[in-house]
């Protein structure tokens, strides 16, 4: 059974290397292994993610699978260039392990998503998605979610088009 409770420190590391892996799974084969490497340790490594656990302003969901963590949903302040509302809040990720792939964890982790920045007064939430991600665009529009623009989404030195989307809560 699924149980689902915010990032704690001490998962600090199982909530990486599930990123890590989460993000290998979904991408690994568009990128040469330094640019993955590079990326993997700014977005997962100490100064990233683990980091981000308890820090204010950052809101981390956990998925377990028994001690296993199986995905995550991290909300924080907006980071992409834009005229955003102040009280406008980012989906920075939303990563679940193929291992778990339709077992309803996405769902869960988003509907906590949009519960959550709407009960902390968020006017709007954005996300960011990769253009050839038709699965995470596709789900994300069946919340109502819309594409509002280009957002260039650097893996090493590499530069992938992203799509922003919107939905005003």
């Amino acid at each position: 059974m699924i149980r689902y409770r915010p990032a704690r420190a001490e998962d600090a590391d199982a909530l990486a290397a599930c990123a890590r892996a989460a993000f290998t799974e979904t991408f690994g084969t568009l990128y040469g292994a330094g640019d993955l490497a590079t990326f993997l340790d700014e977005a997962f490594g100490p100064a990233g993610l683990p980091a981000q656990i308890g820090r204010p302003g950052w809101h981390i969901q956990v998925a377990l699978d028994g001690d296993r963590i199986a995905g995550f949903a991290k909300l924080g302040p907006v980071a992409f260039p834009g005229d955003w509302s102040a009280n406008a809040i980012e989906l920075h990720q939303l990563y679940v392990r193929q291992p778990w792939l339709g077992a309803g964890i996405g769902p869960a982790l988003m509907d906590w998503a949009l519960a959550h920045a709407t009960a902390h007064g968020a006017s709007e939430m954005l996300l960011s998605v990769f253009v050839d991600n038709h699965r995470a665009k596709r789900f994300y529009a069946r919340y109502g979610f819309q594409d509002v623009g280009r957002y260039d989404f650097a893996v090493g030195d590499t530069i992938d088009e992203d799509r922003i989307m919107r939905l005003p809560l």
